[in-house]
Protein backbone atom coordinates (compact mmCIF):
# COMPACT_ATOMS: atom_id res chain seq x y z
CA UNK A 1 0.00 0.00 0.00
CA UNK A 2 3.01 2.32 0.15
CA UNK A 3 2.48 3.26 -3.50
CA UNK A 4 -0.85 4.86 -2.51
CA UNK A 5 0.30 6.87 0.50
CA UNK A 6 1.89 10.25 -0.23
CA UNK A 7 3.94 12.27 2.25
CA UNK A 8 5.20 15.65 0.99
CA UNK A 9 8.34 16.84 2.81
CA UNK A 10 7.87 20.35 1.42
CA UNK A 11 4.28 20.75 2.58
CA UNK A 12 3.39 22.98 5.54
CA UNK A 13 0.80 20.40 6.60
CA UNK A 14 2.11 18.43 9.60
CA UNK A 15 3.32 14.92 8.67
CA UNK A 16 0.88 13.16 11.02
CA UNK A 17 -1.97 15.09 9.39
CA UNK A 18 -0.74 14.03 5.94
CA UNK A 19 -0.78 10.38 7.05
CA UNK A 20 -4.37 10.72 8.29
CA UNK A 21 -5.53 12.50 5.13
CA UNK A 22 -3.72 10.07 2.82
CA UNK A 23 -5.26 6.99 4.43
CA UNK A 24 -8.74 8.58 4.38
CA UNK A 25 -8.33 9.56 0.71
CA UNK A 26 -7.33 6.02 -0.24
CA UNK A 27 -10.32 4.60 1.61
CA UNK A 28 -12.57 7.07 -0.22
CA UNK A 29 -11.28 6.13 -3.66
CA UNK A 30 -11.38 2.40 -2.96
CA UNK A 31 -7.67 1.65 -2.70
CA UNK A 32 -8.16 0.56 0.91
CA UNK A 33 -11.08 -1.54 2.10
CA UNK A 34 -12.44 -2.95 5.36
CA UNK A 35 -10.10 -5.55 6.90
CA UNK A 36 -7.11 -4.42 4.81
CA UNK A 37 -3.97 -4.47 6.92
CA UNK A 38 -1.88 -1.33 7.09
CA UNK A 39 1.82 -1.10 8.06
CA UNK A 40 2.90 -1.15 11.67
CA UNK A 41 4.06 2.08 13.26
CA UNK A 42 7.69 1.00 13.04
CA UNK A 43 7.40 -0.08 9.40
CA UNK A 44 5.65 3.14 8.41
CA UNK A 45 8.23 5.34 10.17
CA UNK A 46 11.11 3.45 8.52
CA UNK A 47 9.58 3.55 5.03
CA UNK A 48 8.99 7.33 5.10
CA UNK A 49 11.87 8.24 7.42
CA UNK A 50 9.50 9.68 10.01
CA UNK A 51 9.68 9.66 13.77
CA UNK A 52 7.76 6.91 15.50
CA UNK A 53 5.85 9.58 17.49
CA UNK A 54 4.58 11.17 14.26
CA UNK A 55 3.14 7.92 12.93
CA UNK A 56 1.76 6.97 16.34
CA UNK A 57 -0.07 10.31 16.58
CA UNK A 58 -1.65 9.77 13.17
CA UNK A 59 -2.71 6.23 14.01
CA UNK A 60 -4.21 7.42 17.30
CA UNK A 61 -6.38 9.96 15.45
CA UNK A 62 -7.49 7.26 13.02
CA UNK A 63 -8.32 4.92 15.92
CA UNK A 64 -10.34 7.64 17.72
CA UNK A 65 -12.33 8.20 14.55
CA UNK A 66 -12.82 4.41 14.33
CA UNK A 67 -11.21 4.31 10.91
CA UNK A 68 -8.60 1.75 11.96
CA UNK A 69 -8.31 -0.70 14.82
CA UNK A 70 -5.37 -2.53 16.38
CA UNK A 71 -5.46 -6.26 17.04
CA UNK A 72 -2.95 -7.37 19.62
CA UNK A 73 -0.16 -9.39 18.06
CA UNK A 74 -1.47 -8.91 14.52
CA UNK A 75 -1.31 -5.21 13.65
CA UNK A 76 -3.58 -2.45 12.34
CA UNK A 77 -6.60 -2.91 10.09
CA UNK A 78 -9.13 -0.72 8.27
CA UNK A 79 -12.50 -0.88 10.07
CA UNK A 80 -14.61 1.70 8.28
CA UNK A 81 -15.13 2.64 4.65
CA UNK A 82 -18.45 4.50 4.90
CA UNK A 83 -18.68 8.23 5.72
CA UNK A 84 -14.97 8.79 5.36
CA UNK A 85 -15.34 11.00 2.29
CA UNK A 86 -18.06 13.03 3.98
CA UNK A 87 -17.74 16.12 6.14
CA UNK A 88 -17.08 15.05 9.74
CA UNK A 89 -18.55 17.26 12.46
CA UNK A 90 -18.15 17.29 16.24
CA UNK A 91 -21.28 18.64 17.96
CA UNK A 92 -20.32 19.55 21.53
CA UNK A 93 -23.28 20.34 23.82
CA UNK A 94 -23.23 21.39 27.47
CA UNK A 95 -26.26 19.27 28.45
CA UNK A 96 -28.73 16.80 27.04
CA UNK A 97 -32.17 18.43 27.12
CA UNK A 98 -35.27 18.51 24.95
CA UNK A 99 -34.45 21.91 23.49
CA UNK A 100 -30.77 21.14 22.89
CA UNK A 101 -31.85 18.04 21.00
CA UNK A 102 -34.18 20.18 18.89
CA UNK A 103 -31.14 22.19 17.78
CA UNK A 104 -29.18 19.02 17.05
CA UNK A 105 -32.02 17.31 15.16
CA UNK A 106 -32.71 20.45 13.16
CA UNK A 107 -29.03 20.66 12.25
CA UNK A 108 -28.90 16.98 11.20
CA UNK A 109 -32.04 17.37 9.06
CA UNK A 110 -30.60 20.47 7.36
CA UNK A 111 -26.95 19.53 6.82
CA UNK A 112 -27.87 16.77 4.38
CA UNK A 113 -26.47 13.33 3.67
CA UNK A 114 -22.92 14.40 2.85
CA UNK A 115 -21.86 14.62 6.50
CA UNK A 116 -21.30 12.59 9.64
CA UNK A 117 -21.96 14.27 13.01
CA UNK A 118 -20.82 12.99 16.41
CA UNK A 119 -22.76 14.31 19.41
CA UNK A 120 -20.89 14.66 22.72
CA UNK A 121 -22.10 16.06 26.06
CA UNK A 122 -19.71 17.74 28.51
CA UNK A 123 -22.24 18.56 31.27
CA UNK A 124 -21.01 22.16 31.76
CA UNK A 125 -17.81 20.63 33.16
CA UNK A 126 -14.66 22.54 32.24
CA UNK A 127 -12.28 19.57 32.63
CA UNK A 128 -14.44 17.28 30.52
CA UNK A 129 -14.76 20.00 27.87
CA UNK A 130 -10.98 20.50 27.70
CA UNK A 131 -10.41 16.77 27.44
CA UNK A 132 -12.86 16.45 24.54
CA UNK A 133 -11.24 19.31 22.64
CA UNK A 134 -7.73 17.98 23.19
CA UNK A 135 -8.71 14.44 22.23
CA UNK A 136 -10.46 15.51 19.02
CA UNK A 137 -8.47 18.57 17.95
CA UNK A 138 -7.37 17.06 14.61
CA UNK A 139 -10.22 14.63 14.06
CA UNK A 140 -13.02 16.73 12.52
CA UNK A 141 -13.74 19.12 9.68
CA UNK A 142 -16.05 21.30 11.83
CA UNK A 143 -16.47 21.85 15.56
CA UNK A 144 -19.85 23.09 16.81
CA UNK A 145 -19.60 24.26 20.41
CA UNK A 146 -22.27 25.45 22.86
CA UNK A 147 -20.22 27.07 25.66
CA UNK A 148 -21.82 27.03 29.11
CA UNK A 149 -19.78 26.22 32.20
CA UNK A 150 -20.29 25.98 35.95
CA UNK A 151 -18.24 27.05 38.93
CA UNK A 152 -17.52 24.90 41.96
CA UNK A 153 -20.56 26.42 43.69
CA UNK A 154 -22.76 25.58 40.64
CA UNK A 155 -23.11 29.08 39.19
CA UNK A 156 -23.06 29.82 35.47
CA UNK A 157 -20.03 31.21 33.65
CA UNK A 158 -19.87 31.75 29.91
CA UNK A 159 -16.24 30.72 29.67
CA UNK A 160 -13.04 29.89 31.52
CA UNK A 161 -9.57 30.99 30.47
CA UNK A 162 -8.66 27.37 29.75
CA UNK A 163 -11.78 26.88 27.63
CA UNK A 164 -11.09 29.99 25.54
CA UNK A 165 -7.50 28.84 24.99
CA UNK A 166 -8.72 25.40 23.90
CA UNK A 167 -11.34 26.88 21.55
CA UNK A 168 -8.73 29.20 20.06
CA UNK A 169 -6.65 26.13 19.19
CA UNK A 170 -9.36 25.10 16.73
CA UNK A 171 -8.78 26.52 13.22
CA UNK A 172 -11.19 29.43 12.78
CA UNK A 173 -12.51 28.11 9.47
CA UNK A 174 -13.69 24.97 11.33
CA UNK A 175 -15.28 26.66 14.36
CA UNK A 176 -19.00 27.28 14.96
CA UNK A 177 -20.03 28.82 18.29
CA UNK A 178 -23.72 28.40 19.06
CA UNK A 179 -26.13 29.67 21.71
CA UNK A 180 -23.72 31.69 23.87
CA UNK A 181 -21.40 34.22 22.23
CA UNK A 182 -19.93 35.78 25.37
CA UNK A 183 -16.51 34.23 24.74
CA UNK A 184 -15.26 37.03 22.46
CA UNK A 185 -13.31 34.63 20.25
CA UNK A 186 -11.15 36.50 17.76
CA UNK A 187 -11.20 35.71 14.08
CA UNK A 188 -13.73 35.20 11.33
CA UNK A 189 -15.92 32.36 12.61
CA UNK A 190 -19.56 31.29 12.52
CA UNK A 191 -21.64 32.42 15.52
CA UNK A 192 -25.37 31.81 16.02
CA UNK A 193 -26.24 33.20 19.42
CA UNK A 194 -28.80 34.22 21.99
CA UNK A 195 -28.63 37.65 23.63
CA UNK A 196 -29.90 36.43 26.99
CA UNK A 197 -30.40 39.83 28.66
CA UNK A 198 -32.12 41.61 25.80
CA UNK A 199 -33.98 38.51 24.62
CA UNK A 200 -35.99 38.10 27.82
CA UNK A 201 -36.51 41.86 28.09
CA UNK A 202 -37.88 42.17 24.55
CA UNK A 203 -40.01 39.02 24.79
CA UNK A 204 -41.66 40.18 28.02
CA UNK A 205 -42.18 43.60 26.48
CA UNK A 206 -43.93 41.91 23.55
CA UNK A 207 -46.32 40.26 26.01
CA UNK A 208 -46.78 43.38 28.18
CA UNK A 209 -50.49 43.78 27.46
CA UNK A 210 -51.20 40.37 29.02
CA UNK A 211 -48.50 40.51 31.68
CA UNK A 212 -49.74 43.85 33.01
CA UNK A 213 -53.04 42.34 34.19
CA UNK A 214 -51.13 40.45 36.92
CA UNK A 215 -50.22 42.05 40.24
CA UNK A 216 -46.81 40.44 40.71
CA UNK A 217 -44.24 38.84 38.41
CA UNK A 218 -42.18 36.03 39.98
CA UNK A 219 -39.09 34.59 38.28
CA UNK A 220 -38.04 31.11 39.43
CA UNK A 221 -34.30 31.22 38.76
CA UNK A 222 -32.22 28.29 40.11
CA UNK A 223 -29.35 30.03 41.85
CA UNK A 224 -27.33 26.80 42.11
CA UNK A 225 -27.91 24.12 39.51
CA UNK A 226 -26.09 21.17 38.00
CA UNK A 227 -26.75 22.89 34.68
CA UNK A 228 -26.76 26.60 35.62
CA UNK A 229 -28.37 29.33 33.52
CA UNK A 230 -26.81 32.62 32.37
CA UNK A 231 -27.21 35.42 34.92
CA UNK A 232 -27.96 37.76 32.04
CA UNK A 233 -31.48 36.32 32.19
CA UNK A 234 -31.79 37.94 35.63
CA UNK A 235 -30.51 41.27 34.35
CA UNK A 236 -33.03 41.38 31.52
CA UNK A 237 -35.89 40.38 33.82
CA UNK A 238 -35.06 43.12 36.36
CA UNK A 239 -34.67 45.68 33.59
CA UNK A 240 -38.16 44.89 32.28
CA UNK A 241 -39.85 45.00 35.71
CA UNK A 242 -38.18 48.24 36.75
CA UNK A 243 -38.85 50.01 33.46
CA UNK A 244 -42.56 49.11 33.44
CA UNK A 245 -42.97 49.46 37.23
CA UNK A 246 -44.06 45.88 37.79
CA UNK A 247 -43.82 44.40 41.28
CA UNK A 248 -41.48 41.43 41.08
CA UNK A 249 -39.70 38.75 43.06
CA UNK A 250 -36.94 36.27 42.26
CA UNK A 251 -37.02 32.88 44.00
CA UNK A 252 -34.71 29.88 43.79
CA UNK A 253 -37.30 27.13 43.23
CA UNK A 254 -41.01 26.29 43.38
CA UNK A 255 -41.35 24.98 46.94
CA UNK A 256 -43.74 22.14 47.71
CA UNK A 257 -45.76 24.46 49.95
CA UNK A 258 -45.31 27.69 48.00
CA UNK A 259 -47.74 30.50 48.82
CA UNK A 260 -49.92 31.24 45.81
CA UNK A 261 -52.08 34.35 45.42
CA UNK A 262 -54.48 35.54 42.78
CA UNK A 263 -52.69 37.93 40.48
CA UNK A 264 -49.36 36.05 40.55
CA UNK A 265 -47.56 35.45 37.27
CA UNK A 266 -44.67 32.97 37.42
CA UNK A 267 -41.81 32.55 34.97
CA UNK A 268 -40.18 29.12 35.35
CA UNK A 269 -36.96 27.94 33.77
CA UNK A 270 -36.57 24.32 34.87
CA UNK A 271 -39.27 21.83 33.89
CA UNK A 272 -39.42 20.34 37.39
CA UNK A 273 -40.45 23.75 38.72
CA UNK A 274 -43.05 24.09 35.96
CA UNK A 275 -44.61 20.70 36.77
CA UNK A 276 -44.59 21.38 40.52
CA UNK A 277 -46.16 24.81 40.05
CA UNK A 278 -48.95 23.67 37.71
CA UNK A 279 -49.79 20.77 40.05
CA UNK A 280 -50.11 23.12 43.03
CA UNK A 281 -52.22 25.59 41.04
CA UNK A 282 -54.61 22.74 40.25
CA UNK A 283 -54.60 21.35 43.80
CA UNK A 284 -55.46 24.77 45.24
CA UNK A 285 -58.14 25.20 42.57
CA UNK A 286 -56.83 28.38 40.99
CA UNK A 287 -57.72 28.96 37.35
CA UNK A 288 -54.54 28.79 35.26
CA UNK A 289 -54.25 31.71 32.87
CA UNK A 290 -56.93 33.70 34.71
CA UNK A 291 -56.18 33.88 38.44
CA UNK A 292 -52.55 32.75 38.23
CA UNK A 293 -50.38 32.90 35.12
CA UNK A 294 -47.43 30.78 34.04
CA UNK A 295 -44.73 31.49 31.48
CA UNK A 296 -42.01 28.92 30.77
CA UNK A 297 -38.52 29.71 29.53
CA UNK A 298 -37.46 27.60 26.50
CA UNK A 299 -40.23 26.06 24.43
CA UNK A 300 -40.63 22.30 23.90
CA UNK A 301 -43.26 20.23 22.03
CA UNK A 302 -44.74 19.11 25.36
CA UNK A 303 -45.28 22.72 26.50
CA UNK A 304 -46.96 23.43 23.17
CA UNK A 305 -49.22 20.40 23.68
CA UNK A 306 -50.14 21.53 27.21
CA UNK A 307 -50.81 25.12 26.16
CA UNK A 308 -48.04 26.70 28.24
CA UNK A 309 -47.05 30.23 27.24
CA UNK A 310 -43.31 30.43 26.55
CA UNK A 311 -40.53 32.89 25.96
CA UNK A 312 -37.99 31.07 23.85
CA UNK A 313 -35.32 31.16 21.21
CA UNK A 314 -36.17 29.36 17.98
CA UNK A 315 -34.18 26.16 18.43
CA UNK A 316 -35.11 24.82 15.00
CA UNK A 317 -33.85 28.00 13.35
CA UNK A 318 -30.57 27.79 15.25
CA UNK A 319 -29.79 24.34 13.87
CA UNK A 320 -30.91 25.28 10.36
CA UNK A 321 -28.78 28.44 10.34
CA UNK A 322 -25.64 26.57 11.42
CA UNK A 323 -26.14 23.96 8.69
CA UNK A 324 -26.80 26.57 6.02
CA UNK A 325 -23.71 28.60 6.91
CA UNK A 326 -21.51 25.49 6.77
CA UNK A 327 -22.95 24.40 3.42
CA UNK A 328 -22.69 27.91 1.95
CA UNK A 329 -19.24 28.45 3.50
CA UNK A 330 -20.44 31.64 5.17
CA UNK A 331 -18.90 33.37 8.19
CA UNK A 332 -20.21 35.95 10.61
CA UNK A 333 -22.52 36.50 13.60
CA UNK A 334 -26.23 35.73 13.47
CA UNK A 335 -28.65 36.68 16.25
CA UNK A 336 -31.12 33.81 16.65
CA UNK A 337 -34.84 34.75 16.86
CA UNK A 338 -36.36 34.88 20.35
CA UNK A 339 -40.13 35.05 20.74
CA UNK A 340 -43.03 35.52 23.12
CA UNK A 341 -45.27 32.52 22.37
CA UNK A 342 -48.78 33.28 23.61
CA UNK A 343 -50.81 30.27 24.75
CA UNK A 344 -53.48 29.49 27.37
CA UNK A 345 -51.48 29.80 30.59
CA UNK A 346 -51.43 33.61 30.80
Amino acid sequence: MYKYLKIDDNSRIPKYRQIVDSIITNISNGNLKIDDKIPSINSFSEEYILSRDTVEKAYQILKERKIITSIRGKGYYITRTKLISKVNILFLVNKLSAYKMRIYNSFINSIGGNSHTDLHIYHCDNSLFLNMIEKNIQAYDYYIIMPHFKTDDLKHVSYTEEAVKAINSIPKDKLIVMDNNNLQIEGNIIEIYQDFENDIYNALKEGLSKISKYAKLILVYPENSVYPYPRRILHGFRKFCVEFRIDFEIINEVYDDIILKKGDLFITIEETDLVNLVNQIREKEFILGVEIGVISYNDTPLKELLGITCISTDFKAMGETAARMILDKQKGKVKNPFNFIDRNSI
